[in-house]
């Protein structure tokens, strides 16, 4: 994501979240990136599902997040995975 979007989806989320909230985040990743999304949330609850032809990976985590920085800081890292898409 750029800087223009992330301050876009930092608007949106300050505008609809009361922070403290649980904040649900959706990946889809290519299979041989999946490993490198996992070490993201490691230690946090998350689930998995492979692609019917296992070429891909959905990954849901819904985690506390204390405020709009905090979710903006996981879709940073979580952007540097190449191939990577947010939902």
């Amino acid at each position: 994501m750029n800087e223009e979007s992330l301050r876009s989806l930092r608007a949106k989320l300050d505008e609809y979240h009361q922070w403290p909230c649980r904040f649900m985040f959706k990946f889809i990743t290519p299979q041989e990136k999946a490993l490198e999304l996992t070490a993201l949330f490691e230690g946090k609850p998350f689930t998995t599902r492979s692609s019917k032809n296992g070429r891909f990976v959905s990954f849901t985590a819904e985690l506390d997040m204390q405020s709009s920085e905090e979710v903006i800081a996981l879709y940073r890292e979580a952007g540097k995975i190449e191939g990577i898409i947010a939902l």
